[in-house]
């Protein structure tokens, strides 16, 4: 028994899993606080604060990020520091640039991120980019290389400590929105200090960046930066656009987080397998294993799509509880929304390991071109939604009530914060469904030029997933003949 304890603890999967759940719960404890600490309004700019911080991480990171960890995980050991030592120096300068950028359009629109609810974001991004640069660098390299052990302790170290700030602040301190900011900071510099005193972020390897290692990572990574760049702007366009929209606003992109925060919890499993099973589908690619390639596509596609039909189901039949525990009473009439989610999750899992795929048998300019389709079909159906039919709503409510004799500012006040914001962040949530059924039929496409996908087999060898998963924790791992 002590031994196949041993094993669990020591799977990749499960340290994966272990890392992405463990942080998730944290993140969800400390996302249940801040909904209670901050008012509405304040909490909504704290959500495009992240949000928009979350994006721009993606610019500063997604032309690296795949790469290292495709290319690092079979390098030599001289080779691994220089392509470190490139990630390093190419992340560096893109997040000089981006500062620059930001710093330039805040001093020319300084008046007009005043009003916005982005204003948090422009005075402080500065800063968490620079502090945060050795985390960030640290979870790319360490991924590359297998640790997931050493990710999981650093992101506790992150996420954990900002979760202790908040139940002391909700007990004890009662801080605002501009102390919480402070302390989100400082948490991201003392885990940027762990990371590089112990070279986790590669550091040291920075003057080891050569022109050859530099153009590897960009020539790959111009086609996964844009794929990561469009994957963060499907998820965050839904709020940013909300967060646009004069009818919604700050009010809108705080009940919106709620149920979208819910399907991220949703998302941990798949997230946690996908990071495992790219390197080894890389590795199988660089090795000409085609068949293996397919293999691992399979078992993951498969085995999640299993997985997460009674969770989603579960998790339909219950919405209104669930959105309930994380933002309270208030927010329960959002449990649609999240409902809607729930029929989004069924397809997460083939749709984000067809991406997987793609990039693994170094296609990434067809994952790019995918993430592209559904990208601009999430921005236009979400414009449409938030701007134009929100205004005709509101048109057709005001003709109605000017009709029926009704001219008090407050009953359309009322109506409209109610059946219209809810309609329209149902429609939001719908629009999800239709652009993730585009990518995958798009993913499919481009896969089966070079792999010849038999669909069937998604589901029969998703089934044999678990088995494998049972025969890893009990089989010698030398009798172990097929890769999970």
């Amino acid at each position: 028994m002590a031994n196949i304890l041993a094993k669990i603890i020591k799977n990749n999967n499960f340290l994966s899993l272990a890392n992405n759940g463990l942080v998730a719960v944290l993140g969800f404890f400390s996302f249940l606080l801040l909904v209670r600490i901050l008012p509405t309004n304040d909490f909504g700019e704290w959500v495009l604060f992240i949000t928009t911080l979350n994006f721009i991480d993606m610019l500063r990171f997604g032309i690296t990020r795949t790469a290292i960890v495709r290319f690092l995980s079979g390098a030599e050991p001289d080779e691994g520091k220089k392509l470190i030592g490139s990630n390093y120096a190419i992340n560096l300068g893109s997040t000089l640039l981006l500062i620059v950028i930001v710093l330039f359009v805040n001093y020319f629109a300084h008046e007009a991120i005043l009003d916005s609810g982005f204003s948090l974001f422009f005075t402080w991004f500065p800063v968490v980019a620079i502090l945060n640069l050795p985390f960030n660098n640290a979870l790319s390299v360490l991924q590359a290389r297998m640790r997931f052990d050493l990710i999981l302790l650093i992101r506790i170290l992150n996420v954990g400590s900002f979760m202790i700030y908040l139940i002391l602040n909700y007990f004890y301190f009662h801080d605002g929105l501009l102390e919480i900011t402070w302390v989100y900071i400082i948490t991201n510099l003392i885990t940027s200090i762990v990371a590089s005193m112990f070279n986790w972020d590669g550091v040291l390897y920075l003057f080891k960046a050569t022109k050859r290692t530099n153009e590897i990572i960009l020539n790959f990574g111009k086609y996964t930066s844009g794929t990561l760049i469009g994957s963060n702007l499907l998820k965050s366009a839904d709020t940013f656009i909300i967060g646009l929209s004069p009818f919604l606003g700050t009010t809108g992109v705080a009940l919106y987080s709620i149920p979208l925060k819910l399907t991220e919890i949703i998302e941990i499993p798949i997230r946690s397998y996908a990071m495992t099973a790219f390197p080894n589908m890389s590795k199988a690619s660089i090795e000409g294993n085609k068949e293996l390639v397919k293999h691992i596509f399979y078992r993951n596609a498969g085995g999640m799509f299993i997985m997460m039909l009674p969770v989603m189901l579960f998790s339909f039949i219950f919405a209104k509880e669930f959105v309930t525990i994380l933002g309270g009473p208030e927010y329960a009439y959002t449990a649609g929304v999240f409902q809607i989610f729930c029929l989004y999750g069924l397809l997460l899992p083939i749709d984000r390991f067809i991406g997987v795929a793609l990039d693994s048998i170094n296609r990434p300019k067809q994952n790019f071109i995918k993430v592209i389709y559904m990208t601009l079909a999430n921005i236009i159906g979400d414009s449409i939604v938030v701007f134009g039919l929100t205004y005709l709503i509101v048109s057709s409510t005001i003709i109605t009530l000017l009709l029926s004799g009704v001219y008090e500012t407050s009953a359309l006040l009322h109506l409209t914060t109610s059946f219209t914001t809810i309609t329209i962040l149902e429609l939001v949530a719908i629009i999800t469904i239709l652009f993730t059924i585009l990518g995958i039929v798009v993913g499919f496409y481009y896969l089966n030029q070079d792999l010849k996908i038999q669909y069937r087999k998604i589901l029969t060898e998703g089934i044999q997933f678990y088995w494998e998963f049972l025969k890893r924790l009990i089989v010698p791992k030398e009798k172990q003949k097929l890769y999970f």
